[in-house]
């Protein structure tokens, strides 16, 4: 299964949204709320490449973006892919 991050903040609804998709696909993930871990906003940024919206997602060392991103790989079938990697 695939190493999964989430840097999330609190009173997000795309977070919820994102992590609710993770979720219903049974994927272990670890959740970084920046919020209550500012110093972990450099490290988001780093690895999101410089993104700022919440939430970022990291799958195996890869960016792949926010909510909509990984609602948008699910209906063109490609987040499993990524997520059996």
């Amino acid at each position: 299964m695939a190493a999964v991050v989430v840097y999330s903040k609190n009173r997000c609804p795309y977070c919820d949204r994102a992590k609710a998709l993770l979720k219903r696909k049974g994927v272990a993930y670890t959740e970084i709320n920046v919020e209550e871990h500012p110093d972990k906003l450099p490290e988001m940024l780093a690895r999101s490449e410089g993104r700022r919206t919440f939430p970022q997602i990291i799958i195996n060392d890869k960016a792949v973006g926010g909510s909509d991103d990984i609602h948008a790989l699910d209906r063109e079938g490609k987040l499993d892919q990524l997520l059996a990697g």
